[in-house]
């Protein structure tokens, strides 16, 4: 099968198309042909090492942790999910060492859901991880129906997300976005749009999402609220009584599912910035890390025509 594989950190020029013998799914697993896998900004880390002291997988490694794509074959004891299933799917690849940039994944049928129905099944490849670090991250952060709720790099994979969940439930949204990107944040669901460009209100909001480390970010919650952030590297300093946590995204099938579930019902909107061959992988990863992408960067080892 073909796979895109890093034989050693560095630069994106790194990563190569190889071929590696195909997995055979264990018990409890499923094998799933895939349609599409996202690049997030953790595949960026792991190539670069940046991300090494985390990182205890050998080499040649395959990266990638979004997976959707059409279930192939059955491991021993798996009744969840038959052949020709289409699913969708996170494999936390640096804990797992399942990399999803690969023709057939072998992994745990606990950790994929049915992929949205009328969806494009290589467009759902946006969902899994950016969706479950968005919900996982809001229900830290505990905000209620009807409170104020601060989200940075709204516009953003795990920020657009988070905007339409919040609204879905209630929130009152307050995008921070980037000039230029204020229609777009207000159509995913914001009340509110703040651009990077102006100072912040202080204290007019109950909670804060954190997703891209805006520096002063908290300034603008309320005394003794709260904030949560998925950037270790830049975590809001906790002042004025303000609870601030950090969310680290987990597999999860079932909360997953609900998820597809939101997608099929419109609650939720895939967004796909392109769709690239596995061997344009490096101009993937240059591109992300470049900013200003609106949507995900997928990877597929088929026309997208091919996989739906």
């Amino acid at each position: 099968m073909r796979a895109t594989v890093l034989p050693q950190y560095g630069e994106p020029e790194r990563l190569v198309v190889a071929e590696l013998p195909a997995p055979a799914p264990a018990p409890g697993q499923i094998l799933v042909r895939t349609a599409a896998s996202a690049v997030n900004p953790v595949d960026l880390a792991v190539r670069s090492g940046s991300a090494a002291e985390y990182v205890k997988l050998p080499f040649p490694m395959v990266l990638g942790w979004d997976l959707s794509g059409v279930v192939e074959a059955l491991g021993e004891g798996v009744t969840r999910f038959a052949v020709g299933d289409r699913i969708v799917a996170m494999s936390a690849q640096m804990a797992t060492g399942i990399g999803t940039h690969a023709e057939l994944v072998a992994l745990d049928a606990a950790i994929a859901a049915p992929a949205p129905r009328g969806a494009d099944l290589v467009h759902a490849a946006a969902l899994p991880l950016a969706g479950l670090t968005a919900d996982q991250a809001l229900e830290v952060l505990g905000a209620e129906s009807g409170s104020s709720l601060l989200v940075t790099g709204a516009v953003g994979a795990v920020g657009g997300f988070a905007v339409q969940l919040a609204a879905a439930r209630g929130i009152r949204v307050t995008a921070l976005v980037r000039p230029g990107d204020e229609e777009l944040a207000r159509s995913l669901g914001a009340s509110e749009v703040l651009t990077s460009d102006e100072p912040l209100p202080e204290g007019t909001v109950d909670a804060l999402f954190e997703t891209a480390g805006y520096a002063g970010a908290v300034a603008a919650v309320r005394d003794g609220g709260r904030a949560v952030s998925i950037v270790p590297a830049a975590a809001p300093e906790a002042e004025r009584g303000i609870e601030v946590k950090m969310s680290f995204v987990e597999q999860d099938g079932e909360r997953l599912a609900k998820l597809s579930g939101l997608v099929e019902a419109g609650t939720l909107t895939l967004r796909v910035a392109d769709v690239l061959d596995f061997a344009d992988a490096a101009l993937a990863h240059k591109r992300l890390a470049a900013g200003g992408t609106r949507g995900k960067l997928l990877l597929a080892p088929l026309p997208p025509a091919a996989a739906n």
